[in-house]
């Protein structure tokens, strides 16, 4: 009897403490008042969230969720707006993104007004008009974002088409791959290229009849000038680029960022930024593995330290394929320009550097994304993988493709078979599709550009990424394009390789997530996970899918914290697009630009 007694008493306690509101944590916060979208299969759509200490803490029913709810919580009113987790960035290059922000504008419609040679110079004089006193100060006018394919003249400015800009301040402007560039005859003077210049290894300086170099600078031609440049940009215009970068990506969505070919003094410029607390979203780094090995295996990592991490190594097989620079197996369709018959692109590595990175990351256990865009270039990659695999093992590194514009559906079965994550593009059939079809791949293979649909035929996951600076990092623009495949003549390109909504946003969240190893932090709202949140105008499960492109960002969240708030955004900016007009940074982006030509003439 006094041991049932004692028994009882014993349950009846527990019963007590079990219901006792006293020991029920509170909530910071409890988000309800519009549909949630969780991303998370067990319960896909919620009525509210709480979080606490900057993870989710229940998520629910709105009476289950109010047992959370304390004295101290503030309820964030949805009104209406739809909630989803933070979008991760499969991949994009965001401190060199901050070009984008602090430049003159050349992108074409609808993210720009630039249609021919004419307004390119138009716009890169307004702009170094509206910046006279720094253009005077710093000498540099910069331009971010032309694309030769809906220039109506269907070619590259030259550096007489600059020259009419400004013969004698140097000017230089960034093709929207990021691949290729145009320097004027003073920027030319100051880089050191002239008629006696030879092109590079993985690059072409063009030259024109007479053979002086006609300003047209591709691949490690164009690189052999700019990344020095970064790299002598110095303190202040890193920390320009590196702000502005990473303020754009969370005014779209994007809680993690992604710098996909970095380089020391760019993540170390970013771990400063962190430390100060200026980055507002976490950022995973991939420095170059030809070039940065030694600052790879001192400092890569799975943690964050203030928002940075250095999650593995960058390899860069070949270029663009708009550009006509990536690596196929085949001749290209109608290549515009002086190209040979049967021209294919190149590499801008070889084989062997291509074997010796991957040996060097499976060999560490180090994560390895690959800039592949061409046939050619998958199988360069593929037998790396390969070869790697039998000698050192699968490993854990979880392997990832970039772009892959231009596969074989049998390179698709190996990705699979070796574990590769494919991080795709599916952006370009909506900005180069056209151009794809009637000039890269030709109106067949152009249907199987960024392949999403062969992906989900074999049950693999996949990113999805804008790769901007190559594009604004539009979170609504690769969620249409993925959906729709509908290109700017409103063709649709590649019916097949469509998908629905909710796969589409799982590509945006859930499985890059997975592609950094982060799966249980971030990617979906589920109990535990950080308070990483979107708020979109609308609810994308259900508007048109010829209407995905049009909701906007209206809130980006991270840690529970709001971090880009449309509402506060300046006056005239239109939906969805930031504006960076911060005089201050773009005079420190300018006058470091020119101190780093300079510095780098004095090299030569």
């Amino acid at each position: 009897m006094t041991s049932l007694l004692r028994n009882s008493s014993f349950l009846l306690a527990l019963t007590l403490v079990g219901c006792s509101t006293d020991t029920r944590e509170v909530a910071d916060t409890i988000y309800s008042g519009g549909p949630i979208l969780t991303i998370d299969d067990t319960q896909s759509n919620v009525e509210a969230v709480a979080v606490r200490n900057g993870r989710i803490l229940a998520v629910g029913d709105m009476d289950s969720v109010s047992a959370y709810r304390g004295d101290s919580t503030e309820v964030f009113d949805l009104a209406g707006r739809t909630m989803l987790p933070g979008f991760v960035d499969s991949h994009g290059h965001i401190v060199i993104g901050g070009v984008q922000a602090l430049s003159a504008n050349l992108l074409a419609p609808p993210d720009g007004e630039v249609t021919d040679i004419a307004s390119l110079k138009a716009t890169l004089s307004a702009w170094a008009d509206d910046n006279s006193d720094v253009v005077e100060q710093v000498n540099m006018i910069i331009g971010f974002g032309y694309d030769n394919s809906q220039l109506a003249e269907l070619r590259h400015p030259t550096r007489q088409d600059l020259d009419e800009v400004s013969a004698e301040i140097p000017i230089v402007i960034v093709h929207q791959s990021g691949h290729l560039g145009v320097a004027n005859s003073a920027a030319l003077q100051l880089a050191g290229i002239d008629a006696s210049s030879d092109d590079p290894t993985g690059g072409v300086i063009r030259k024109d009849e007479n053979g002086e170099p006609n300003g047209v600078l591709e691949e490690y031609a164009f690189f052999g000038v700019v990344i020095p440049l970064l790299g002598e940009l110095g303190a202040e215009g890193l920390e320009a680029f590196a702000r502005a970068g990473s303020q754009m990506w969370a005014s779209f969505g994007y809680t993690t960022g992604q710098d996909g070919r970095s380089a020391a003094a760019i993540v170390d410029t970013l771990k400063s930024l962190g430390a100060a607390g200026e980055i507002p979203i976490d950022v995973i780094a991939y420095p170059d593995v030809l070039e940065s090995r030694d600052y790879i295996g001192a400092n890569v990592s799975r943690d964050y330290a203030d928002r940075i991490r250095v999650g593995g190594c960058k390899l860069t097989i070949d270029g663009s394929p708009q550009g006509f620079t990536a690596l196929r197996d085949r001749p290209y369709y109608d290549p515009v320009g002086d190209y040979p018959p049967g021209y294919a692109g190149y590499a801008a590595v070889t084989m062997e550097q291509v074997q010796d990175a991957v040996n060097w990351c499976y060999e560490r256990g180090i994560q390895i994304i690959t800039h592949a865009n061409g046939e050619g270039a998958s199988d360069m990659l593929i037998e790396a993988i390969e070869s790697a695999q039998e000698r050192y093992g699968s490993q854990n590194i979880r392997p990832v493709l970039i772009h892959g514009q231009f596969m074989r559906e049998d390179q698709i079965d190996s990705y699979n078979r070796l574990g590769v994550f494919l991080s795709l593009f599916p952006m370009h059939t909506y900005y180069w599709g056209d151009w794809h079809r009637d000039h890269t791949v030709g109106p067949v293979d152009a249907q199987n550009i960024s392949p999403t649909g062969w992906a989900r035929e074999r049950g693999m996951m996949f990113g999805t990424h804008h790769d901007a600076p190559v594009a604004l990092p539009d979170s609504m623009r690769v969620l249409s394009a993925t959906v729709t495949r509908r290109t700017r003549s409103g063709d649709i390109l590649g019916p097949d390789q469509r998908v629905d909504v909710m796969t589409a946003l799982k590509a945006m969240t859930i499985w890059p997530a997975w592609q950094h190893f982060e799966e249980n932090d971030k990617g979906s709202i589920e109990s535990g996970k950080l308070a990483d949140f979107v708020i979109l105008s609308d609810n994308p499960m259900t508007v048109a899918p010829d209407n995905l492109a049009d909701l906007q960002v209206r809130v980006t969240i991270k840690d529970n914290e709001v971090i880009y708030d449309a509402d506060a955004a300046p006056q005239g900016a239109r939906a969805g697009m930031p504006i960076v007009s911060d005089p201050e940074a773009a005079h420190e982006l300018l006058a470091a630009m020119s101190e780093g030509f300079n510095r780098l003439t004095d090299s030569r």
